[in-house]
């Protein structure tokens, strides 16, 4: 009996097996009842049949054994198995698992009732493997894209949600400021309290931002006419009275102006600035410098201490990188960074500018803004 055949015919005990080894799979999610546990599993077996039966070309054959086979526009068996799964708390692992105990039930049934080392047998083996691997490679496909979908959606949903409680907790630490009952205690208190919502708030943006540009929209930059001197001259006030610790120089800044988004440009300055302030050595000055001529501007912010690790060089700009498995442990100059140098690096790029990096023990660590001069 061709293999094709054999599958059709033994569907049930096939499906069994597929339910018993689903059900022994630990998800964090409650268990699913027979249905749920074969979940398109007859689907994805009649579509491996008929496609064992239907005739292919040898180069067919080979791009069907790179996981290449024809895509339809309509949702596959494959692909909504592995929807469901996901939404019942199987890991991508758990899933591909229930591929490799579905060959090996089919397989181990068959041969051992119609194995006889006819040639046929071979080609069908092959055949069967291949539709089952365009299963697999459909499957991870879809359970990845809905990973991903659910990830960015989480992103921007949270980011906005996040916001209104925020809002209220500076309405009332606002509100307590006002009153003159508080003594120099609850003052202090208030103050703590109104710098915590803003580093929550500054958070809450960076996330939004980040979901903006995962969902493909980019960040949103808006040039105006803009005094980029007196932008950065404001983040740097603002800076040096949030750290009173820190010595900030901003040497004699000419002048700058062009087609910039100021508020983005006060993100990025308060972010380059804010990292050197953070991960510097405090008891020497941190150098920031503005310039410009026809064409370009140069915006720089120079620190002292630990150089980063060139080994944190190349995903400094890529919070995926930053944030791997790879970098868990991370400590020292590059621990921290990440996310805001990543919405400020697309912020620049927004404006048609670069940013570049360097980091020695000798020299400091030094953040170039290069932008052009839109009039």
């Amino acid at each position: 009996m061709r293999l094709s055949d054999f599958i059709l015919k033994n569907l049930e005990p096939i499906l069994q097996a597929w339910e018993e080894f689903a059900r022994s799979v630990d998800t964090p999610m409650p268990a699913m009842d027979p249905p749920g546990l074969r979940s398109h599993a007859e689907y994805i077996l009649r579509t491996v049949a008929f496609d064992m039966r239907t005739s292919q070309t040898p180069q067919e054959q080979i791009d069907k054994s790179h996981g290449l086979g024809p895509v339809t526009e309509d949702e596959s068996a494959a692909q909504s198995h592995a929807i469901t799964r996901l939404m019942a708390g199987f890991t991508l692992d758990q899933m591909v698992s229930e591929y490799r105990a579905l060959r090996s039930s089919v397989l181990r049934l068959w041969l051992a009732e119609e194995y006889a080392g006819e040639d046929h047998q071979i080609s069908d083996m092959i055949r069967f493997n291949e539709a089952i691997d365009q299963a697999l490679v459909e499957s991870i496909a879809a359970y990845g894209q809905a990973v991903e979908t659910t990830r960015k959606t989480v992103l921007g949903v949270l980011g906005h949600d996040l916001r209104t409680p925020l809002s209220a907790v500076t309405l009332g630490a606002d509100l307590l400021r006002q009153t003159e009952e508080l003594g120099t205690r609850g003052k202090r208190i208030i103050a703590q309290i109104s710098t915590s919502v803003q580093s929550a708030n500054q958070m809450v943006n960076d996330l939004l931002d980040l979901a903006r540009c995962n969902l493909g929209t980019g960040i949103p930059v808006r040039p105006e006419k803009t005094d980029l001197t007196s932008v950065c001259k404001s983040v740097v006030d603002e800076l040096t009275i949030a750290h009173p610790k820190a010595q900030i120089i901003l040497s004699d800044a000419e002048a700058v102006t062009g087609q910039y988004d100021p508020s983005r440009m006060a993100q990025v300055f308060s972010n380059l600035i804010g990292n050197a302030v953070q991960h510097g050595n405090l008891q020497k000055p941190i150098h920031v410098t503005l310039k410009g001529d026809d064409t370009t501007s140069c915006f720089c912010v120079q620190n002292s201490g630990e150089p980063i690790p060139a080994s944190a060089m190349p995903s400094l700009f890529n919070p995926q990188g930053r944030y791997s498995k790879y970098s868990e442990g991370e400590q020292g100059a590059s621990a921290g960074l990440g996310l805001g140098l990543f919405i400020a690096a697309q912020i620049v790029e927004g404006h048609g500018g670069k940013i570049e990096v360097e980091s020695t023990l000798e020299q400091g660590t030094i953040f170039r803004v290069i932008l052009p001069i839109c009039q």
